[in-house]
């Protein structure tokens, strides 16, 4: 029965999809401290229990924690793939929920570093792992390098997370206009967290748009809000993802609704490119 259902689960995907390849989705933030990591991994976990094959990719160069706010201890990440030559589907970890995650480790500038016979391994090794998954989700470290550019400008959706403070909303603009700068045509959600209530979520955002049109000339999409909920720092402090610490808390149903939204097509945002995730980084690659 297990194999009937997930042939079906392809079935399904191509038929709406039109494409066997997983969507990536970059998630973003203009500073540390506003809880990007814990917003993806929860987002992903949602995907996940929904029914969706999903791999985190924790991309945070230096500083990678998705593993520790699962409570649990990777046993190999990204670094093994080159510096003991394992192949990308030994270094994928499980985690809760049936979600898939690479970890990340201190030392990822090799990635963006390594010769091009490395290089080319990597890129068929991710190719390989697109086509098993329906979204790969990249957690991006805060701020931005011109090598993790590289990975933002391949993806499909980008999510830029920020909070209400003004500090916050500043940087989330400034990312949003760097990205922007390079790739026009890049869909961006925004994601609001740490809200005393909706309508401060809807005003940040608003403010947020407002500067994104009037000098970017562009429109970014309010993806959602997650409360400030006592029950997320909870969860953080017990290692567990707040979707599963708390699944009645407001934050978990604040993800829970979003999910329902993005998995409904309720956002008009589409990649224009016609190239893949892999095609387009190969570009940007080629192009250093």
């Amino acid at each position: 029965m297990r194999d009937q259902a997930e042939s079906l689960r392809i079935k399904l995907k191509k038929q709406q999809n039109q494409s066997d390849e997983a969507k990536a989705i970059a998630v973003v933030s203009g500073k540390g401290g506003v809880g990007k990591s814990n917003f993806s991994l929860n987002f992903a976990l949602s995907l996940s229990n929904n029914g969706s094959k999903v791999l985190l990719f924790d991309m945070d160069i230096g500083m990678g924690n998705i593993d520790i706010l699962m409570g649990v201890s990777a046993k190999y990440s990204i670094l093994d793939l080159f510096e003991h030559n394992m192949v990308i589907r030994d270094i994928i970890e499980s985690g809760p929920g049936n979600l898939s995650y690479i970890a990340g480790a201190t030392g990822m500038t090799t990635i963006f570093k390594m010769e091009q016979a490395s290089f080319n391994k990597f890129m068929e090794q991710l190719q390989t792992i697109f086509e098993e998954y329906d979204y790969i989700i990249f957690d991006m470290g805060a701020g931005m390098t011109e090598e993790s550019m590289r990975f933002i400008l391949s993806v499909q959706e980008t999510i830029v997370v920020t909070t209400p403070e003004p500090t916050s909303l500043t940087d989330a603009y400034a990312m949003i206009k760097y990205i922007h700068n390079q790739r026009d045509d890049l869909p961006f959600y925004v994601l609001v967290n740490r809200t005393f209530d909706e309508r401060q979520a809807v005003k940040t955002y608003n403010r947020l748009q407002k500067v994104a049109k009037h000098f970017l000339e562009r429109d970014i999409q309010f993806l959602g809000s997650i409360p400030d909920d006592r029950s997320v720092m909870k969860a953080v402090a017990n290692q567990t993802p707040f979707l599963l610490h708390n699944e009645r808390s407001s934050a978990s149903k604040a993800i829970m609704e979003i999910i329902k939204r993005y998995e409904n097509h309720h956002f008009n945002l589409e990649d224009t490119s016609k190239l893949s995730f892999v095609s387009k980084l190969k570009r940007f690659f080629i192009e250093r």
